[in-house]
């Protein structure tokens, strides 16, 4: 297609369809938004962040069983040298 640009359809558009193609329509065709944008943006940034600890946590929770590894080893290991 020489000459004219191909548009890449993702996945959430897809569903955003599926979910209501009147909305739809009226965001990707008229180019409306929807109304509460910024609640919106601020509910993303809390997801975001929620998954940052989540991460986090289990990170921990990895550490914690490395160390509780570590010293049961230790505490077996010195019982052995009495």
């Amino acid at each position: 297609m020489p000459g004219q640009q191909v548009r890449t359809i993702r996945a959430s558009e897809i569903g955003e369809y599926v979910y209501c193609a009147r909305a739809w329509w009226l965001r990707r065709v008229v180019g409306l938004e929807p109304e509460e944008r910024e609640r919106r943006e601020y509910g993303t940034a809390l997801h975001r962040r929620h998954a940052r600890l989540v991460v986090l946590s289990r990170l921990l929770l990895i550490l914690a069983a490395l160390f509780g590894a570590l010293a049961l080893t230790l505490l077996a290991g010195g019982g052995m040298a009495s």
